[in-house]
């Protein structure tokens, strides 16, 4: 495979090659050896972060999985997305970081750059529903009386299907996968924009449906939460306990959404800003030794979402009366 990759100019047509590196080796390493190795290693650790973490919500929730409320089914989701990132994307990232080279071909590279877009579509459009869940939940008290277990499968099922489709376009003709301009990664070919307006068509409607849409309505789902929860929080302390506990689990389940999508968006915007300048910008505008910095910062947002299950349980379970105790029984209620 190294021998295809290293000699473009007898690549066949199914190797197709982007028109910013039809002058060189693509798959070769743009950065030092020393910066691909750090870069390998910081991978390295954050995918045995992300794996064991993801992978302990995920056998945690099996335990109680006929007890998972909706919303929690979403999370589970999302662990499954991030797990998925872990264990399909980054060992290919972190041989090719420490191989100074992209070790797996063309067919690697499309393979990669398909887990890592349908992964990351499927995390984001996850969180997009739960917002809207958390949304409806809080400022649309009747939603929450029908809302059941199955209407968040048949949820689940058109976000996979979702995801599926954006992720499986660019091999309809209308896009591709392409390795990154440092060469030991491969994602979206945000390039084509540059070279023709069908190509222009294809990144606007990635952008659109799999970026700006799903963080519009996230956006608009918790500040609606947040102003409704400042104009209801005298009301629900006259509630009787029942009810005021109620409130508390779902104010948590709803911070819980919140930092994850916080987290999601602060990894994935920088990378999309400069994905988005590479593609309608001057070509080579963005240097290739910055570029690498926001891919290394989004391949990081599946190490985060387990450290905020963790946090905001120990914090929820600490306030309540009782301290040390009511973490326990809450553990065991589990």
């Amino acid at each position: 495979m190294s021998g295809m990759a290293s000699d473009p100019n007898n690549s066949s047509q199914e190797e197709y090659i982007p028109h910013n590196l039809q002058k060189e080796d693509p798959f070769a390493s743009k950065l030092s050896r020393e910066a691909d190795i750090i870069a390998g290693f910081y991978l390295t650790i954050i995918g045995i972060l992300s794996t064991l973490g993801n992978g302990y919500v995920i056998f945690m929730s099996s335990k109680r999985k006929k007890k998972l409320r909706p919303a929690e089914i979403m999370t589970v989701n999302l662990a499954v997305c991030d797990l998925g990132i872990s264990v399909v994307g980054k060992p290919f990232s972190i041989i090719s970081f420490f191989s100074h080279r992209w070790m797996f071909g063309w067919m690697g590279c499309r393979w990669y750059g398909w887990a890592g877009f349908f992964f990351g579509c499927g995390s984001l459009i996850t969180m997009t529903a739960v917002s809207l869940d958390r949304y409806l939940k809080i400022c649309h008290l009747s939603y929450g009386t029908w809302l059941k277990r199955h209407h968040a499968f048949i949820c689940l099922a058109i976000i996979w299907a979702y995801a599926t489709f954006w992720a499986t376009v660019p091999f309809a003709g209308v896009g591709n996968y392409a390795p990154e301009p440092f060469g030991t990664s491969c994602t979206l070919d945000w390039w084509l924009a540059q070279a023709s307006v069908a190509g222009q068509v294809f990144v606007l409607s990635i952008l659109f449906f799999c970026l700006l849409f799903p963080t519009a309505v996230i956006v608009f789902s918790y500040v609606k939460i947040i102003l409704k929860v400042k104009s209801s929080t005298k009301e629900v302390a006259h509630y009787d306990t029942r009810i005021q506990n109620s409130h508390i689990l779902e104010m948590k389940l709803t911070k819980v959404a919140m930092l994850i999508c916080a987290g999601f968006l602060i990894a994935w915007i920088p990378y999309a800003v400069v994905s988005v300048w590479s593609a309608f910008g001057r070509p080579d505008s963005v240097p290739i030794q910055f570029s690498v910095i926001p891919t290394l910062l989004a391949k990081s947002a599946a190490m985060y979402n387990p450290i905020i299950y963790q946090v905001i349980d120990c914090k929820f379970a600490c306030c309540r009366p009782g301290g040390l105790k009511a973490k326990s029984s809450l553990k065991k209620s589990r």
